[in-house]
């Protein structure tokens, strides 16, 4: 396969990974609104979003499994249109029980069959020489399409409501909206069924003398528990996931700390925003230049750095310096994004057991989505407002340098077995 074929088909994954999840996570900018047309509180829409994060978390590691045993096209093309039709669902603006069950379908087929099927695919599309950059124009990219899709439903959402206040015409405008997103994933599937090709046909499996594909059995699930890496590289994403998980505080603290008015705080958010691509694709390429596990350490090292000046900065100098370190400290926890998962192509897995690597390395990376929400009520119950916000930028600067160090044991670790497997081959 050719180089532009390659980016060609990642570009397609790119969209179906920017396309699947803004449906899911519509009231990161309409949650007022879908509070009034579907007549929730917000106590009922976090209920349900926690029923999500456990389906979340449950499907993991099956997703890997299943993302082995099926092609990946196929899966990504079923999650592409089951998420659609729970959308098509969605706008109807069913009662609350109708609408967890939405989301429970959308938590397996934006998972169980997508989270892994979709990760593998960059992999196996990537080369050891470019898979850098490939998984940071996955996150930068998937950046990219989630902020053109929000600005384009923005403005028809603006154009039907039309500036009234009127429940029904809320209503009119939010359904208006989430057929748009539902019938974006369905001309992705149908690209996705067309264009891209089956798993075997990747650059690793389409020399002509290249071995036959292995199947995969699911005894040799017990190989990945054996593998050092996979556990390693399970916490490393841990550390780095927790580190990013920053960024959604950050509106938070300008506004309550730093005394930023609400205007301006959107404003800088948007700017933060941006800096996904920038972030996430500039990290990637410099990954595949430098070295994958050398970046990921500058951009926790820089994201704690940040972190910690925040915490210890005076307020009393202005906003102007917690601009200028929100938006540096965003470019790069979205390189930490980009790079992470480019470790996997180290970690000494075969081909046959991408998928279950990821779905098992996810199920320990992805854990701070269900701790951090406890650690941090946690810190502002004893901290307070302005405290607590301190004291989480304290915390992450801690993660961010245990990653490092997990990091530089994953490096000790790997040239230890190298230059092992390297005396073996001379001997033989």
């Amino acid at each position: 396969m050719n180089v532009l074929k390659r980016y060609f088909q990642l570009i397609l994954v790119v969209l179906a990974a920017g396309s699947i999840y803004p449906l899911v996570y519509l009231k990161q900018n309409y949650q007022e609104t879908i509070l009034q047309v579907f007549n929730m509180d917000l106590t009922q829409l976090n209920t349900i979003f926690s029923i999500l994060g456990i389906v979340f978390v449950v499907g993991y590691f099956p997703s890997g499994l299943i993302s082995d045993k099926f092609s990946s096209k196929k899966l990504l093309t079923i999650s592409l249109l089951g998420t659609a039709a729970g959308g098509f669902w969605f706008a109807q603006v069913p009662n609350f029980t109708g609408v967890a069950l939405i989301y429970c379908i959308w938590g397996v087929f934006s998972v169980f069959t997508f989270w892994s099927a979709h990760m593998k695919l960059v992999k196996l599309l990537s080369t050891p020489e470019d898979e850098g950059r490939f998984f940071g124009i996955l996150d930068g990219g998937r950046g990219v399409v989630e902020a053109l899709l929000a600005t384009i439903s923005i403005a028809i959402f603006a154009h039907v409501l039309g500036g009234s206040d009127a429940i029904a015409d809320k209503k009119d405008a939010l359904v208006t909206i989430i057929y748009m997103y539902s019938f974006v994933l369905v001309a992705v599937a149908i690209l996705i069924f067309i264009f891209v090709k089956e798993d075997q046909k990747t650059p690793a499996n389409d020399a002509d003398d290249a071995p036959a594909k292995e199947k995969f059995h699911i005894k040799d699930v017990g190989l990945i528990f054996k593998n050092k890496y996979v556990f390693l590289l399970g916490g490393i994403i841990f550390m780095s996931y927790a580190v990013t998980w920053t960024i959604y505080y950050f509106g938070g603290f300008m506004e309550t700390n730093v005394g930023v008015n609400a205007v301006k705080v959107g404003t800088v958010m948007v700017i933060v925003q941006w800096m996904r691509p920038v972030g996430g694709i500039v990290g990637g390429f410099l990954g595949d230049k430098i070295g994958k596990r050398k970046i990921l350490s500058i951009a926790l090292i820089g994201s704690a750095a940040a972190l910690l000046i925040m915490a210890i900065l005076p307020v009393g100098l202005g906003a102007t310096p917690f601009y200028i370190l929100v938006v540096g400290a965003a470019i790069f926890i979205y390189a930490i994004r980009g790079t992470y998962w480019s470790l996997l192509g180290d970690a000494k897995v075969d081909d046959k057991l991408i998928g279950v690597t990821i779905g098992f390395a996810s199920v320990i990376g992805y854990l701070p989505d269900i701790i951090l929400p406890l650690y941090n009520s946690a810190l502002f119950k004893a901290f307070g407002d302005n405290g607590g916000y301190n004291a989480y930028w304290i915390s992450n600067t801690v993660f961010g340098l245990i990653g490092v160090a997990l990091i530089v044991l994953f490096g000790v670790q790997l040239k230890k077995d190298n230059a092992k497997e390297a005396a073996l081959k001379k001997a033989n």
